[in-house]
């Protein structure tokens, strides 16, 4: 990006990040390639708009600017002294003297008296060219971590992606999308996606193993019985043991969470549940049961 990117997104050097924020996306609206397609002209001031904010957005990269560090495009500036008579052997940029000094020298500016914006004098690319990385993260929920799944991420230009969420992906897991940063003049820089599994309402993650609460009724408990217990991939039916207690785990291998390529179990622990409202049996055979006190707890 060539010229001033206080210019380009038209702020003045003492605007706010909000007001910086703001300009680009007004911008970005107005010059968007999704709304002006087969617009070479509009396309090209997306891109340095684009690139600025990317560098006045950054607040470390824009306090570097604006001290002088970096140029326009995020490259540092040269910054050493000159020593006027060239030095050992007349290398200009030898041992620094008392001759004066070059500061914040661009490089790329002063080679490209010798050969070409760009390039050193030994005819040696200078600088890449490449744009900047994006990064940005994106919330899945534990079962598209589980089994995969596409979801769709949109990014502070307006732009938005489809980003594939692989089988297995683990919380933190960056994905990397070539080509989808921001633009450069010899090619874009890539997007970097981090990925955040969120709090799941039922499944608590142990390693590769998912524990989970299975609510079980007085009959089924004592008598045993089948339920239907949630896993990753949905309803399954479960056997309940006779006699089953509150506390107790079923283990449902192979439905628990991924873990290195290896998946988890799932245990499932029995909790005996009461209806919201005993009915006039129940607390007719409660009542006939604690008078005949048939056991005791703990003992």
């Amino acid at each position: 990006m060539a010229g001033d990117p206080y210019k380009e997104l038209g702020v003045s050097r003492g605007a706010s990040a909000a007001e910086i924020k703001s300009a680009f996306r007004k911008l970005a609206k107005q010059l968007h390639p999704d709304t002006n397609p087969d617009d070479k002209a509009k396309l090209e001031r997306f891109q340095r708009v684009t690139a600025a904010f990317d560098l006045l957005g950054d607040a470390e990269k824009r306090a570097k600017f604006d001290r002088g560090e970096i140029d326009a495009d995020g490259r540092e500036q040269y910054r050493g002294g000159y020593s006027g008579g060239g030095g050992q052997g007349g290398n200009p940029f030898g041992q620094g003297g008392a001759g004066g000094g070059f500061d914040n020298i661009d490089l790329e500016e002063l080679f490209g008296r010798f050969g070409g914006a760009g390039r050193t004098p030994g005819g040696r690319g200078f600088g890449g060219g490449k744009g900047q990385d994006v990064r940005a993260t994106l919330e899945i929920s534990l079962e598209d971590s589980i089994s995969g799944a596409t979801r769709r991420i949109q990014f502070s230009d307006g732009r938005t992606l489809d980003v594939a969420i692989p089988k297995g992906a683990a919380d933190g897991q960056t994905i990397r999308l070539r080509g989808q940063g921001a633009p450069g003049r010899a090619e874009a820089g890539d997007a970097l996606i981090e990925l955040k599994i969120a709090a799941h309402p039922v499944f608590r993650v142990e390693g590769a193993d998912l524990t989970m609460d299975l609510a079980v009724s007085v009959p089924d408990a004592v008598l045993g019985g089948k339920v239907q217990a949630q896993t990753p991939e949905g309803l399954v039916s479960v056997t309940i043991p006779k006699g089953s207690n509150s506390g107790q785990t079923l283990r449902l291998k192979g439905r628990g969470a991924v873990v290195g390529g290896r998946r988890g179990d799932l245990k499932a622990r029995i909790v005996v549940t009461l209806p919201e409202t005993p009915d006039d049996t129940l607390i007719k055979f409660a009542e006939d049961w604690r008078a005949k006190r048939p056991y005791k707890p703990g003992r």
